[in-house]
């Protein structure tokens, strides 16, 4: 059923309900919105997921939601950067504090703050309809059901429908190179990866590799010692023909640009071992051994020129990807979101106007991220320097 605004309240669809969704999400509810989010898939997207660096953007929607962050423990703390060399030695070790979180407890967190009275699942976005007249955007679903509006945000990933809509020339492109990835549990890892890696923020760099990893919460976020994950992540070029063939999964299911955990073929899990045993120093190659359940994902490149038509927006990985290098994907997807919530509590009633002034500095935010992780990305993985440092 389609809901009527009050004459007083402003009514929000936004599509996609992961992190850019409840970002939204939760930020215009405090402003006084009216805020449903419309999400695809049928189940609840909360899984272990990977790592994420907990940045300051996070932590303050966090704060704006009326979350007391002194009550929730959002991540497991690391003291040191270690660098090691392919013959396992250390390179560098400095003092480089910080706290890493998980994709799973964010998106838990923030589902609980939102509640599930208006976060509806299986409900597949197919059109959208403006009417500059009426001051109304409407959502056509796949399902036929109808939804008005005064804003829609599109926070649907990647392979946003929102975006392909109104700019379907704005599409990301395939970095040349992807991400083995995977958890393993915290007492699950081997004597020289303990040793080595354990606390710290680990690194490692060879040719046409680079390889990372640090402690997450484990099942259930749980930050204990003793509960919690390793998450590794290895970045290895790999041209678009060998990616295609990695991307079909152990049921023989093309994935596109992921494997979900669990699904990724026998051959290639055997050929990560054989990967790993040849570039990896001993400590990263028995966290990767040991790792029963590796996943994998290819690395990608979107800025968008453009993020707001009418009263249309998109945020997050639907209008620009990072790469990970810039450990920035969801802080800045939560930087779309504060700015616009900041935008339309300043002209409630001209919506237009707050997607007008928010839109320069998100597309400018996104330009900047591309170029930073592409530079740093070509780095590790080509030993390109960035522009100006060359000779």
């Amino acid at each position: 059923m389609m809901k009527l605004n009050a004459s007083d309240e402003r009514r929000a669809l936004i599509i996609g309900g992961s992190l850019g969704g409840l970002f939204a999400g939760n930020l215009l509810r405090q402003i006084g919105w009216d805020v449903d989010i419309f999400e695809r898939s049928v189940h609840d997207l909360d899984s272990r997921g990977g790592g994420i660096v907990l940045q300051p953007e996070v932590i303050e929607v966090f704060r704006r939601a009326g979350l007391d962050i002194r009550t929730v423990d959002l991540g497991v703390r690391s003291k040191y950067r270690t660098v090691l060399q392919p013959d396992g030695s250390i390179e560098s070790k400095h003092f480089a504090p910080q706290t890493q979180t998980s994709w799973s407890l964010v998106y838990t967190t923030l589902k609980a703050a939102f509640g599930d009275r208006d976060y509806h699942q299986a409900k597949t976005m197919v059109k959208i309809d403006q009417d500059p007249e009426a001051g109304t955007v409407t959502a056509q679903f796949e399902d036929g059901t109808r939804e008005m509006g005064d804003v829609l945000i599109g926070a649907d990933g990647g392979d946003s429908v929102v975006r392909r809509q109104f700019w379907p020339t704005m599409r990301p492109t395939y970095a040349g190179y992807l991400a083995w990835r995977g958890l393993l549990p915290e007492d699950a890892m081997p004597p020289a990866a303990r040793q080595m890696l354990h606390e710290d923020f680990g690194f490692a760099n060879n040719e046409g590799s680079h390889i990372l990893g640090y402690l997450v919460p484990g099942e259930h976020n749980d930050v204990h010692p003793g509960h919690r994950l390793y998450n590794w992540v290895w970045y290895r070029v790999a041209d678009e023909r060998l990616l295609e063939q990695i991307m079909i999964d152990r049921n023989s299911r093309p994935r596109g640009y992921a494997i979900p955990e669990g699904l990724l073929a026998d051959r290639w899990v055997e050929h990560l071992r054989r990967e790993a045993e040849n570039l990896l120093p001993v400590p990263f190659r028995e966290v990767v051994e040991a790792t029963t359940r590796p996943f994998a994902q290819a690395i990608r490149d979107l800025a968008s020129d453009h993020m707001v038509v009418g009263r249309v927006a998109i945020i997050g990985d639907a209008a620009a990807i990072p790469r990970p290098h810039t450990a920035a994907s969801t802080s800045k997807a939560a930087t779309n979101a504060l700015a616009l919530a900041d935008e339309l509590q300043a002209s409630p009633k001209d919506v237009p106007a707050a997607l007008a002034r928010w839109e320069p500095p998100q597309v400018a935010l996104g330009k900047h991220l591309r170029q930073q992780g592409s530079q740093t990305g070509n780095y590790l993985l080509c030993h390109r320097p960035p522009l100006g440092e060359i000779g």
